[in-house]
């Protein structure tokens, strides 16, 4: 299963030949058939017996984009961090419920976490690169997984930066210092970094926020392209770059302290025709 991608927009002509023009994409892109990939039941966390999240349940799609929206401290990047067990890192760190991803329980004490998190790659809101040159951010978690074959190194890294829209760019410099490259760059470059231990899952942590309007622009079209071949999973307060870019949504609020998730569905219908009045609220901009 593949979501229809954006970039058949483009292709549209009118029957004069003349590009047809959509306008603004107010309701997002298509949607996709639902196909669960990861399944979250019952999930509640806790930090040091503070409630982070409680009892929630959704189902995520495979090759679809996801976007996770509500106000500051309601648990999404919880949430995030629960689904490539980030958690088991935090002291006082408690989850109780169950995940599995393709049918498969990730928190099996049995589970080889590290092939977990080769799966389900992270990326943060801000640009992490490691202070390294451009080609060894890139190698380092290729040697880490066992590859040390030089040609198929640099066949990685290539395509890698290629997907990311970064190899024309730096193709030259590869081993000029990461952190010489601009923010939008960086964030691209981490994105490059998870891609090339050819993961199924990318986790986003509100990947946008640090950036300047030109690199956000930039770095969203990217999120966009991924669309299909991996299945997006994204923490943002921005509505707009939510509805455009998301198949599915997901609206959480905080109740009794803890996380909750108000409303889930298809992004354009949660926006359009929320089932919940506080979903209303907030998508309006009344709450929040």
């Amino acid at each position: 299963m593949t979501c229809p991608s954006d970039t058949t927009r483009e292709t549209l002509k009118q029957l004069d030949g003349s590009p047809f023009t959509l306008g603004p994409l107010l309701s997002g892109p298509p949607c996709c058939t639902p196909d669960t990939l990861i399944r979250v039941e019952g999930l509640s966390l806790d930090y040091d017996g503070k409630p982070a999240l409680r009892d929630i349940s959704l189902d995520i799609y495979r090759g679809c984009i996801t976007a996770l929206i509500g106000p500051s401290g309601c648990g999404k990047t919880s949430l995030l961090s629960s689904l490539n067990r980030l958690t088991d890192l935090i002291p006082g760190c408690q989850v109780d419920g169950r995940i599995t991803i393709d049918g498969q329980d990730i928190r099996d004490p049995q589970l080889d976490v590290r092939a977990l998190r080769r799966r389900v790659g992270l990326i943060f809101q801000k640009p992490n690169p490691f202070p390294l040159s451009i080609r060894r951010n890139l190698e380092m978690p290729l040697r880490e997984h066992g590859l040390k074959n030089r040609s198929e190194l640099a066949g990685r890294v290539e395509r890698a930066l290629s997907d990311v829209g970064l190899w024309n760019e730096i193709k030259d410099r590869l081993d000029a210092p990461a952190l010489t490259l601009s923010g939008g760059q960086q964030q691209r470059l981490c994105i490059a970094r998870a891609l090339i231990l050819e993961p199924s899952v990318l986790l986003m942590d509100e990947p946008c926020s640090a950036l300047d309007p030109l690199s956000s622009a930039i770095v969203e079209d990217l999120v966009q392209s991924l669309r299909g071949r991996y299945t997006v999973v994204i923490v943002t307060h921005n509505l707009a770059q939510a509805r455009r870019i998301a198949n599915y949504a997901a609206f959480f609020w905080v109740r009794d302290r803890a996380g909750t998730l108000v409303e889930f569905g298809q992004c354009r219908k949660l926006f359009e025709a929320p089932k919940h009045e506080l979903t209303a609220a907030y998508v309006s901009g009344m709450r929040g």
